[in-house]
Protein backbone atom coordinates (compact mmCIF):
# COMPACT_ATOMS: atom_id res chain seq x y z
CA UNK A 1 0.00 0.00 0.00
CA UNK A 2 1.35 3.27 -1.28
CA UNK A 3 0.67 6.27 1.03
CA UNK A 4 1.67 9.64 0.42
CA UNK A 5 1.00 13.12 1.95
CA UNK A 6 1.53 16.25 0.18
CA UNK A 7 0.73 20.66 0.87
CA UNK A 8 -0.86 22.77 -1.39
CA UNK A 9 -1.89 26.42 -1.39
CA UNK A 10 -5.70 27.57 -1.95
CA UNK A 11 -5.88 31.39 -2.69
CA UNK A 12 -9.55 33.12 -2.72
CA UNK A 13 -10.29 35.36 -5.41
CA UNK A 14 -12.19 37.71 -2.85
CA UNK A 15 -10.42 37.12 0.95
CA UNK A 16 -13.48 36.24 3.23
CA UNK A 17 -14.54 38.22 6.32
CA UNK A 18 -16.13 36.98 9.28
CA UNK A 19 -16.66 37.92 12.57
CA UNK A 20 -13.66 36.17 13.64
CA UNK A 21 -11.38 37.52 11.10
CA UNK A 22 -10.38 37.20 7.50
CA UNK A 23 -8.91 34.89 5.12
CA UNK A 24 -7.71 35.15 1.50
CA UNK A 25 -5.58 31.99 1.48
CA UNK A 26 -5.11 28.78 3.50
CA UNK A 27 -2.30 25.66 3.50
CA UNK A 28 -4.18 22.38 2.92
CA UNK A 29 -3.19 18.50 2.71
CA UNK A 30 -3.73 16.20 0.75
CA UNK A 31 -3.67 12.48 2.11
CA UNK A 32 -3.79 9.53 -0.75
CA UNK A 33 -3.75 5.95 -1.44
CA UNK A 34 -2.55 4.82 -4.34
CA UNK A 35 -3.45 0.80 -4.68
CA UNK A 36 -4.09 -1.88 -7.05
CA UNK A 37 -4.40 0.68 -9.56
CA UNK A 38 -6.86 3.67 -8.03
CA UNK A 39 -5.96 6.68 -6.17
CA UNK A 40 -8.44 7.49 -2.81
CA UNK A 41 -7.39 11.15 -2.05
CA UNK A 42 -8.88 13.24 0.89
CA UNK A 43 -8.44 17.06 1.97
CA UNK A 44 -7.53 18.26 5.25
CA UNK A 45 -6.20 21.23 7.25
CA UNK A 46 -6.41 23.94 10.02
CA UNK A 47 -9.81 25.81 10.71
CA UNK A 48 -10.79 27.04 14.14
CA UNK A 49 -14.03 27.93 15.32
CA UNK A 50 -13.81 30.41 17.95
CA UNK A 51 -13.83 27.89 21.01
CA UNK A 52 -11.72 24.90 19.08
CA UNK A 53 -9.13 25.31 16.48
CA UNK A 54 -6.21 22.52 15.08
CA UNK A 55 -3.32 24.12 12.89
CA UNK A 56 -2.37 22.87 9.45
CA UNK A 57 1.17 22.25 10.96
CA UNK A 58 -0.07 20.12 13.83
CA UNK A 59 -2.03 18.39 11.47
CA UNK A 60 0.90 17.46 9.16
CA UNK A 61 2.60 16.16 12.04
CA UNK A 62 0.14 13.87 13.26
CA UNK A 63 -0.42 12.29 9.67
CA UNK A 64 3.35 12.14 8.89
CA UNK A 65 3.60 10.45 12.11
CA UNK A 66 0.53 8.09 11.22
CA UNK A 67 1.80 7.02 7.71
CA UNK A 68 4.38 4.47 8.98
CA UNK A 69 1.28 2.66 10.65
CA UNK A 70 -0.88 3.07 7.53
CA UNK A 71 0.88 0.60 4.95
CA UNK A 72 0.08 -2.61 6.93
CA UNK A 73 -3.91 -1.85 7.11
CA UNK A 74 -6.07 -3.30 4.80
CA UNK A 75 -8.60 0.07 2.78
CA UNK A 76 -11.47 -2.75 2.60
CA UNK A 77 -12.03 -3.05 6.70
CA UNK A 78 -12.81 0.24 7.13
CA UNK A 79 -14.48 0.17 10.46
CA UNK A 80 -11.02 -1.68 11.84
CA UNK A 81 -9.12 1.29 10.32
CA UNK A 82 -11.84 3.55 12.12
CA UNK A 83 -11.23 2.04 15.27
CA UNK A 84 -7.78 1.83 15.36
CA UNK A 85 -7.49 5.30 14.77
CA UNK A 86 -10.41 6.77 16.18
CA UNK A 87 -8.14 9.29 18.71
CA UNK A 88 -6.64 11.22 15.70
CA UNK A 89 -7.88 14.53 15.61
CA UNK A 90 -10.82 15.62 13.09
CA UNK A 91 -8.96 16.77 10.23
CA UNK A 92 -6.74 13.67 10.63
CA UNK A 93 -9.85 11.25 10.56
CA UNK A 94 -11.06 13.10 8.03
CA UNK A 95 -7.92 12.85 5.71
CA UNK A 96 -7.93 9.33 6.08
CA UNK A 97 -11.48 8.83 6.29
CA UNK A 98 -11.88 10.48 2.97
CA UNK A 99 -8.88 8.12 1.36
CA UNK A 100 -10.55 5.50 2.54
CA UNK A 101 -13.12 5.79 1.29
CA UNK A 102 -12.66 7.40 -2.60
CA UNK A 103 -10.22 4.54 -2.85
CA UNK A 104 -12.73 1.60 -1.95
CA UNK A 105 -15.79 3.21 -4.29
CA UNK A 106 -13.33 3.53 -7.15
CA UNK A 107 -11.87 -0.29 -6.41
CA UNK A 108 -15.91 -1.05 -6.31
CA UNK A 109 -16.49 1.08 -9.45
CA UNK A 110 -19.26 3.18 -7.84
CA UNK A 111 -19.54 6.41 -6.23
CA UNK A 112 -19.78 6.52 -2.67
CA UNK A 113 -23.32 8.50 -2.53
CA UNK A 114 -24.25 4.76 -4.62
CA UNK A 115 -22.87 2.97 -1.90
CA UNK A 116 -24.57 4.60 0.65
CA UNK A 117 -27.88 3.82 -1.45
CA UNK A 118 -28.74 7.66 -2.09
CA UNK A 119 -29.97 9.12 -5.27
CA UNK A 120 -26.82 10.97 -6.84
CA UNK A 121 -29.59 12.56 -9.53
CA UNK A 122 -30.79 15.16 -6.79
CA UNK A 123 -29.71 18.49 -7.49
CA UNK A 124 -30.21 21.42 -4.83
CA UNK A 125 -29.37 25.10 -5.07
CA UNK A 126 -25.49 25.80 -2.62
CA UNK A 127 -25.87 29.38 -0.80
CA UNK A 128 -22.79 31.97 -1.80
CA UNK A 129 -21.50 33.91 0.73
CA UNK A 130 -21.32 37.36 1.49
CA UNK A 131 -18.48 38.29 4.16
CA UNK A 132 -18.48 41.57 6.29
CA UNK A 133 -17.53 44.50 5.35
CA UNK A 134 -18.64 47.92 4.30
CA UNK A 135 -22.82 48.04 2.98
CA UNK A 136 -21.17 49.36 -0.55
CA UNK A 137 -18.48 46.54 -0.60
CA UNK A 138 -20.73 43.62 0.39
CA UNK A 139 -23.31 44.62 -2.35
CA UNK A 140 -20.44 44.73 -4.90
CA UNK A 141 -19.76 41.27 -3.79
CA UNK A 142 -23.17 39.89 -4.49
CA UNK A 143 -23.08 41.42 -7.95
CA UNK A 144 -19.55 39.91 -8.61
CA UNK A 145 -21.50 36.10 -7.66
CA UNK A 146 -24.59 37.20 -9.99
CA UNK A 147 -21.91 37.73 -12.85
CA UNK A 148 -20.25 34.17 -12.02
CA UNK A 149 -23.97 32.01 -11.43
CA UNK A 150 -28.12 32.96 -10.35
CA UNK A 151 -27.17 32.96 -6.79
CA UNK A 152 -30.67 32.37 -5.49
CA UNK A 153 -29.77 31.39 -2.26
CA UNK A 154 -27.20 34.09 0.00
CA UNK A 155 -25.84 33.53 3.13
CA UNK A 156 -25.02 36.89 4.64
CA UNK A 157 -22.40 37.04 7.76
CA UNK A 158 -23.28 38.98 10.47
CA UNK A 159 -21.45 39.44 13.94
CA UNK A 160 -19.23 42.52 12.95
CA UNK A 161 -17.16 43.76 15.69
CA UNK A 162 -18.52 47.20 13.88
CA UNK A 163 -21.88 45.96 16.38
CA UNK A 164 -25.93 45.25 15.57
CA UNK A 165 -25.80 49.11 13.81
CA UNK A 166 -23.54 47.65 10.69
CA UNK A 167 -25.16 44.12 11.12
CA UNK A 168 -28.61 45.89 10.84
CA UNK A 169 -27.42 48.09 7.80
CA UNK A 170 -26.09 44.94 6.02
CA UNK A 171 -29.19 43.15 6.50
CA UNK A 172 -31.42 45.46 5.22
CA UNK A 173 -29.07 47.07 2.23
CA UNK A 174 -28.61 43.27 0.96
CA UNK A 175 -32.29 42.71 1.72
CA UNK A 176 -32.70 45.42 -0.77
CA UNK A 177 -30.97 44.24 -3.72
CA UNK A 178 -32.64 41.28 -3.32
CA UNK A 179 -35.98 42.61 -3.94
CA UNK A 180 -34.89 45.00 -6.65
CA UNK A 181 -33.15 41.46 -8.53
CA UNK A 182 -36.68 39.97 -8.05
CA UNK A 183 -38.63 43.21 -9.76
CA UNK A 184 -35.82 42.68 -12.51
CA UNK A 185 -35.66 38.78 -13.10
CA UNK A 186 -38.76 37.65 -11.12
CA UNK A 187 -36.77 35.03 -9.20
CA UNK A 188 -36.96 34.54 -5.82
CA UNK A 189 -34.18 34.80 -3.30
CA UNK A 190 -33.23 32.73 0.05
CA UNK A 191 -31.74 35.45 2.20
CA UNK A 192 -29.46 33.24 5.23
CA UNK A 193 -27.63 35.12 8.16
CA UNK A 194 -24.73 33.55 9.68
CA UNK A 195 -23.40 35.65 12.76
CA UNK A 196 -20.88 33.01 13.21
CA UNK A 197 -21.04 33.27 16.84
CA UNK A 198 -21.01 36.82 16.97
CA UNK A 199 -23.63 38.22 19.35
CA UNK A 200 -24.71 37.78 22.99
CA UNK A 201 -28.01 36.79 23.55
CA UNK A 202 -29.63 39.68 24.09
CA UNK A 203 -28.12 41.08 20.61
CA UNK A 204 -29.79 37.93 19.05
CA UNK A 205 -32.64 38.61 20.53
CA UNK A 206 -32.70 42.09 19.59
CA UNK A 207 -32.14 41.30 16.10
CA UNK A 208 -34.70 38.63 15.48
CA UNK A 209 -37.40 41.38 14.69
CA UNK A 210 -34.91 42.97 11.87
CA UNK A 211 -34.45 39.47 10.48
CA UNK A 212 -37.90 38.48 10.12
CA UNK A 213 -38.68 41.98 8.12
CA UNK A 214 -36.00 41.49 6.20
CA UNK A 215 -37.46 38.20 5.04
CA UNK A 216 -34.22 36.14 6.58
CA UNK A 217 -35.47 32.33 5.85
CA UNK A 218 -32.71 30.80 8.28
CA UNK A 219 -30.09 31.95 11.52
CA UNK A 220 -27.09 30.07 12.05
CA UNK A 221 -24.80 30.14 14.83
CA UNK A 222 -26.00 33.59 16.25
CA UNK A 223 -24.40 32.93 19.60
CA UNK A 224 -20.53 32.04 20.90
CA UNK A 225 -19.94 28.47 20.72
CA UNK A 226 -18.84 27.34 24.47
CA UNK A 227 -16.58 24.40 25.72
CA UNK A 228 -18.86 23.74 28.54
CA UNK A 229 -21.88 21.69 26.20
CA UNK A 230 -24.53 22.56 28.75
CA UNK A 231 -23.96 26.15 28.33
CA UNK A 232 -24.06 26.03 25.08
CA UNK A 233 -27.19 24.04 24.76
CA UNK A 234 -28.41 26.55 27.03
CA UNK A 235 -27.96 29.47 24.95
CA UNK A 236 -29.73 27.57 21.83
CA UNK A 237 -32.84 26.83 24.41
CA UNK A 238 -32.97 30.55 25.54
CA UNK A 239 -33.30 31.97 21.80
CA UNK A 240 -34.94 29.41 20.50
CA UNK A 241 -38.57 29.63 21.38
CA UNK A 242 -38.25 33.64 20.09
CA UNK A 243 -36.57 32.42 16.63
CA UNK A 244 -39.55 33.02 13.61
CA UNK A 245 -36.77 30.97 11.10
CA UNK A 246 -35.08 28.02 11.51
CA UNK A 247 -32.25 27.92 13.98
CA UNK A 248 -29.12 26.06 13.05
CA UNK A 249 -25.95 25.38 14.73
CA UNK A 250 -22.34 25.40 13.05
CA UNK A 251 -19.91 25.78 15.42
CA UNK A 252 -21.56 24.40 18.54
CA UNK A 253 -22.08 20.95 16.76
CA UNK A 254 -19.05 18.25 15.90
CA UNK A 255 -20.00 14.74 16.44
CA UNK A 256 -23.23 12.45 17.17
CA UNK A 257 -22.63 13.99 20.72
CA UNK A 258 -23.41 17.00 20.20
CA UNK A 259 -26.14 16.66 17.64
CA UNK A 260 -28.13 14.90 20.48
CA UNK A 261 -27.48 17.03 22.83
CA UNK A 262 -28.85 20.26 20.76
CA UNK A 263 -31.29 18.36 18.66
CA UNK A 264 -34.07 19.67 21.19
CA UNK A 265 -33.12 23.35 20.93
CA UNK A 266 -32.57 23.56 17.33
CA UNK A 267 -33.72 23.50 14.33
CA UNK A 268 -31.07 22.28 11.83
CA UNK A 269 -27.30 21.53 12.08
CA UNK A 270 -24.29 22.38 9.90
CA UNK A 271 -22.05 19.42 8.95
CA UNK A 272 -18.65 20.33 8.27
CA UNK A 273 -16.24 16.77 7.29
CA UNK A 274 -13.64 18.97 8.92
CA UNK A 275 -15.62 18.93 12.22
CA UNK A 276 -17.09 15.75 11.86
CA UNK A 277 -13.82 13.90 11.28
CA UNK A 278 -14.82 13.32 7.79
CA UNK A 279 -17.95 11.66 5.55
CA UNK A 280 -18.32 8.27 7.59
CA UNK A 281 -19.27 10.25 10.81
CA UNK A 282 -21.07 12.41 9.12
CA UNK A 283 -23.01 10.31 7.25
CA UNK A 284 -24.29 8.64 10.44
CA UNK A 285 -24.71 12.42 11.90
CA UNK A 286 -27.29 12.93 8.90
CA UNK A 287 -29.17 9.65 9.30
CA UNK A 288 -29.94 10.18 13.10
CA UNK A 289 -30.70 14.19 12.27
CA UNK A 290 -33.37 12.90 9.79
CA UNK A 291 -34.54 10.55 12.18
CA UNK A 292 -34.75 13.27 14.40
CA UNK A 293 -36.70 15.41 12.13
CA UNK A 294 -33.86 17.81 11.54
CA UNK A 295 -32.70 19.79 8.59
CA UNK A 296 -29.62 19.61 7.27
CA UNK A 297 -26.95 21.84 5.82
CA UNK A 298 -23.57 20.47 4.53
CA UNK A 299 -20.72 23.64 4.96
CA UNK A 300 -17.18 24.46 3.95
CA UNK A 301 -14.66 26.37 5.10
CA UNK A 302 -11.72 27.40 2.52
CA UNK A 303 -12.01 23.85 0.71
CA UNK A 304 -11.68 23.10 -2.52
CA UNK A 305 -13.19 20.40 -4.96
CA UNK A 306 -12.32 17.83 -3.11
CA UNK A 307 -13.42 18.09 -0.14
CA UNK A 308 -17.05 19.85 -1.16
CA UNK A 309 -17.39 16.87 -3.91
CA UNK A 310 -16.88 14.71 -0.65
CA UNK A 311 -19.75 16.42 1.27
CA UNK A 312 -21.82 16.66 -1.37
CA UNK A 313 -22.15 13.25 -1.18
CA UNK A 314 -24.91 13.40 1.05
CA UNK A 315 -26.78 16.23 -1.08
CA UNK A 316 -29.83 14.43 -1.42
CA UNK A 317 -30.65 14.38 2.01
CA UNK A 318 -29.20 18.30 2.44
CA UNK A 319 -32.02 20.95 2.84
CA UNK A 320 -29.17 23.67 2.76
CA UNK A 321 -26.16 23.06 0.74
CA UNK A 322 -23.57 25.39 1.74
CA UNK A 323 -20.93 24.69 -0.54
CA UNK A 324 -19.45 28.05 -2.43
CA UNK A 325 -15.89 28.02 -1.15
CA UNK A 326 -13.69 26.07 -4.48
CA UNK A 327 -16.30 28.91 -6.31
CA UNK A 328 -13.84 31.49 -4.91
CA UNK A 329 -10.87 29.81 -5.48
CA UNK A 330 -8.07 30.93 -8.16
CA UNK A 331 -6.09 27.89 -7.72
CA UNK A 332 -8.37 25.17 -7.33
CA UNK A 333 -6.08 22.04 -8.64
CA UNK A 334 -8.97 19.55 -8.28
CA UNK A 335 -12.43 19.39 -10.12
CA UNK A 336 -15.22 16.96 -11.15
CA UNK A 337 -18.20 18.75 -8.61
CA UNK A 338 -20.85 18.94 -11.46
CA UNK A 339 -22.79 22.48 -11.26
CA UNK A 340 -25.10 23.74 -13.51
CA UNK A 341 -26.12 27.42 -12.60
CA UNK A 342 -25.89 27.14 -8.65
CA UNK A 343 -27.26 23.80 -8.52
CA UNK A 344 -24.99 21.44 -7.68
CA UNK A 345 -25.36 17.69 -7.69
CA UNK A 346 -22.93 14.56 -6.33
CA UNK A 347 -20.51 14.00 -8.65
CA UNK A 348 -20.90 10.81 -10.47
CA UNK A 349 -17.79 9.46 -10.87
CA UNK A 350 -16.41 6.25 -8.56
CA UNK A 351 -15.35 6.85 -5.25
CA UNK A 352 -15.33 10.89 -4.35
CA UNK A 353 -15.68 11.65 -8.33
CA UNK A 354 -13.08 14.38 -7.95
CA UNK A 355 -9.87 14.38 -10.29
CA UNK A 356 -6.63 16.41 -10.42
CA UNK A 357 -6.95 18.97 -13.18
CA UNK A 358 -4.93 18.66 -15.91
CA UNK A 359 -1.98 20.59 -15.72
CA UNK A 360 -2.22 20.88 -12.07
CA UNK A 361 1.52 22.23 -11.36
CA UNK A 362 3.45 19.96 -8.79
CA UNK A 363 2.81 23.07 -6.43
CA UNK A 364 -0.58 23.32 -6.60
CA UNK A 365 0.32 19.48 -5.28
Amino acid sequence: MGWALRRFSLTKDVPLAISRGTTASVQRLELSLHQQGCIGRGETGGFETGHRGFATDAVEQELQQLLPQLDALDPMQHQQVHARFEDLSPPARCALDLALLDWRGQRLRQPVWRLYGLNGTASVATSVTLGLGAVDAVLQRLERWWHLLPATRIKLKLGSPDGLEHDCALVQAVAQALAQRRQQTGQVHDLQVDANGGWSLDQARAMLPILQRAGVVLLEQPLPPLLDPEQDRAGFEALHSDCPMPLVADESCWDLKDLLRLAPVVDGVNLKLLKTGGLSHAWLMAQVARALELDLMVGCYSDSQLLNGAAAQLLPWVRWPDLDSHLNLIDDPFCGLPRDDDLLSAPPGAGLGIDRKPGATDAQR
